[in-house]
């Protein structure tokens, strides 16, 4: 790609991004950065890209998932393990449900920086620049905590090089043997009300006495031990992602060393825009938010800009519609893939089209509407006969309170007991596991009718 490199996004119009005041602090930040060792290696890259390429075909599936917007306060190595417990579950769940591997891939070490619908926000009369993650400015509602400061780019990297090494301890190390995953699993499922996962937990385990019956003992097999466990985030701040490409010395690619995947969001996403000219060029798999606005049109034009080579695993794109606006949106976008002959994955994010204000004034999400969402994805890949190869939510680990609903029926009146996001609502960690037993309950069902039709 002759006519690329790592600064050409810098000539293209930019969104969504801050206006540094202090140009020499932010030149100075930018070259230290430069210096650094990149957070993620080429050769991951191209085996997450792999991994989804097999997603796109059916022979795996996708689980995306971690923080909206990771931030530094809250960063703890029992927050990052109780992040990675949970997707390990959810992934247990979905291959049982699947057949196929699941392909782990967190919203972690790197996921600072978020898009906002306005420039500025105000309070009580004053007005300020709005908050855009902990990498660029701070929560905090005063002047001085708003102004970008080119400074926490230095301090995301290094929270973001900690979580990865305690990631990669914990994918090799044993945390993740799969028995010990199904143990905590049953621990959701004996509770009275999660009975009705009860049966596909106890099938799970039924499969695993099999197994240790037949010698595929853990201890002395290396894949019941061990996991893949890849990161992603939104490339939004691109004088960091910038600073962190790096030259593969095996291809001569460029790679985005900040994360194996980044993705681009639904307001970033212009196709003659700085954030779709940076992306084109890395050599790792990159996904595309896909929202109400986005047409066929736009689409076919992104998907030629993003993967001219037209390579299995290299384009993501994440449907976020919102329930009930599913079938209005999608089939148009899937039809435009397959007019192009695009080999892409299709993911769903059933958590962005569905933020509401509860009547106790706080940003929420219903968790009826997140699971039908869902459902009406698997429906629409269905009937167009486009494989559904993934699913993308915004999680914890944690005991929070932001989304409604589930199976402990989180009320309005319990958002303010433990309300933690800085941006958006996540699901806690029993709202997660119980969206995996019912997304395993849908890929059940969809290899149920591909084996009956042949």
């Amino acid at each position: 790609m002759s006519d690329w490199q790592k600064t050409t996004w810098r000539t293209k119009p930019r969104v969504q991004m801050p206006d540094y005041t202090d140009a020499e602090a932010l030149s100075a930040v930018e070259a230290r950065l430069s210096k650094y060792p990149p957070l993620v290696f080429a050769g991951e890259a191209r085996s997450l890209k792999k991994a989804l390429g097999a997603a796109s075909r059916g022979e795996a599936f996708l689980l995306q998932g971690g923080d909206c917007a990771e931030a530094f306060d809250q960063f703890s190595a029992d927050a990052i393990r109780d992040t990675f417990k949970v997707m390990l579950q959810m992934a247990m769940v979905l291959t049982y449900g699947a057949k196929v591997p699941v392909v782990k891939v967190g919203r972690m070490a790197g996921q600072f920086a978020k898009p906002r619908s306005a420039p500025t926000e105000a309070r009580d009369g004053l007005e300020l620049p709005s908050y855009r993650g902990d990498i660029i400015n701070e929560l905090a509602f005063t002047p001085e905590a708003r102004i970008p400061d080119p400074a926490k780019m230095l301090q995301a990297y290094t929270q973001a090089a900690a979580t990865l090494n305690l990631l990669r301890a914990f994918s090799t190390g044993g945390y993740a043997d799969v028995h010990q995953v199904h143990a905590w699993t049953l621990g959701f499922t004996e509770g009275e009300k999660a009975a009705k996962y009860r049966d596909l937990a106890n099938r799970i385990s039924d499969t695993l006495d099999f197994m240790k019956a037949a010698g595929l003992e853990s201890d002395t097999n290396h894949n019941l031990r061990t996991v893949d466990f890849y990161t992603s985030h939104e490339a939004l701040l691109l004088e960091y992602e910038e600073a962190l490409c790096r030259v593969d010395s095996t291809s001569g690619k460029w790679l985005a060393g900040s994360g194996h995947m980044i993705w681009i969001g639904d307001r970033t996403r212009q196709p003659d825009g700085a954030h779709v000219e940076f992306a084109r060029g890395v050599l790792n798999p990159v996904g595309l938010k896909c929202g109400p606005t986005l047409s066929a049109e736009d689409l076919k034009v992104l998907m030629r800009r993003l993967n001219p080579s037209n390579e299995a695993g290299k384009l993501t794109l994440i449907a976020r519609f919102g329930a009930g606006k599913v079938a209005e949106h999608l089939p148009r976008l899937v039809r435009a893939v397959r007019e192009e002959g695009a080999h892409v994955t299709w993911v769903c994010d059933p958590m962005h089209g569905n933020t509401i204000k509860s009547g106790s004034g706080y940003k929420t999400r219903p968790f009826d509407a997140v699971l039908r969402e869902v459902r009406e994805f698997f429906s629409v890949m269905n009937a167009e006969g486009a494989i559904p190869g993934g699913v993308h939510f915004e999680m914890t680990g944690q005991d929070v309170t932001e989304c409604t609903g589930g199976v402990y029926a989180v009320s309005d009146e319990d958002l303010s007991d433990r309300y933690h996001t800085a941006c958006d609502p996540r699901l806690n960690a029993s709202q997660s596991l119980e969206l995996a037993f019912l997304v395993a309950e849908e890929l059940t069902a969809l290899r149920a009718k591909q084996a009956a039709t042949g």
